[in-house]
């Protein structure tokens, strides 16, 4: 079998600054920001009240109709997941069953989904109520809860938060029945999503995958555990986050999604594809003795980017643009 090659042909975008590859595209040429108060919940007793939120947003709007009662079922970041998945599809040209059921264009067989994820957060007034529900003179009851509390939360309470849910969903809409996987590895979630999915099309597991990250802070509870890390800043409004800026002192919390489509280069050109890039090179690598960002090459930072160079086949000084992680941390910057 001829060595198979990765096209990036899709790409989709949900983001606060904009929903869709072009939208984004543009606040970003505009230099929009889209921090700001927030707004979802009662944030004035948090010392950090700025954050980067999703607004009249549904995935009702990327589902078939078919499949619009589950959305009830999906936290945030599933929903997310969903509708960038959607999104990406359609920018590829490609119709599965979730676009058109009646006449996919894809062997659901070769069809692949692969999407990182985060801590997903429970929605604190259902799980508060059910939990005030096994209170006894003051204080919460175990035996209280497992006898009637628990029945509080409606049966399909779990589905709603383990994280393969983004796959599970994504999968299940668009008829996906190649490979499928989650990955919850933080903030390099998503990238090392993309790098399995790129492996599994160059061994010859599928021909089309979904594949990036999707993920939601926006709640009280993602709040209070990025104050308490003291990694936000006091700031409010779209100065709070300054990545790389002298003046920086701490990130924001936010929400949002991208995921590509990664196909076999030659199937993207024999249907005359929009091809964005080609995957030539990943690498990945990690640090048992844990990550200490003060500290060069943290986290073996330099060995994952030498193996994605290696796997390239590229020099150093033939790299032309660096993305870089800039949170607004100072240490991590």
């Amino acid at each position: 079998m001829a060595e198979r090659r990765v096209a990036i042909t899709g790409l989709g975008v949900v983001t606060p600054a904009g929903v869709g590859a072009e939208a984004f595209w543009q606040a970003l040429k505009e230099r929009r920001s889209a921090v700001r108060e927030v707004s979802r919940f009662d944030a004035s007793q948090f010392p950090c009240r700025a954050a980067a939120q999703l607004d009249d947003f549904s995935a009702r709007n990327y589902v078939p109709k078919s499949y619009r009662k589950a959305v009830k079922v999906m936290a945030r970041d599933i929903e997310i997941a969903v509708a960038a998945a959607d999104l990406a599809f359609r920018d590829a040209g490609i119709v599965t069953r979730g676009i058109d059921e009646s006449n996919p264009q894809i062997d659901s067989r070769r069809l692949g989904c692969n999407i990182g994820a985060g801590l997903i957060c429970s929605d604190l007034d259902e799980l508060g109520l059910a939990a005030a529900s096994a209170v006894r003179d003051g204080k919460f009851d175990l035996h209280a809860w497992g006898e009637s509390g628990m029945s509080n939360l409606t049966p399909l309470w779990l589905l709603k938060y383990l994280p393969n849910m983004l796959s599970c969903h994504v999968t299940i809409i668009h008829g996906a029945e190649g490979p499928s996987n989650c990955i919850t590895c933080g903030d390099a979630s998503g990238h090392l999503s993309v790098s399995e999915s790129a492996r599994m099309i160059l061994r010859g597991a599928a021909d089309v995958i979904v594949a990036g990250g999707a993920e939601s802070k926006l709640n009280p509870m993602g709040l209070l555990r990025q104050q308490l890390l003291g990694r936000l800043s006091p700031r409010d409004g779209e100065t709070a986050c300054r990545p790389f800026d002298r003046d920086h002192d701490g990130t924001v919390i936010g929400e949002g999604g991208g995921l590509l489509i990664l196909e076999d280069l030659d199937r993207a050109v024999s249907r005359g594809a929009k091809i964005y890039a080609e995957l030539v090179g990943f690498g990945a690598a990690c640090d048992p003795t844990g990550i200490d960002v003060r500290k060069l090459g943290a986290g073996s930072l330099d060995l994952s980017a030498r193996k994605a160079m290696d796997g390239a086949g590229i020099a150093p000084e033939q790299v032309d643009l660096i993305v870089a992680h800039g949170t607004g941390v100072p240490d991590e910057d």
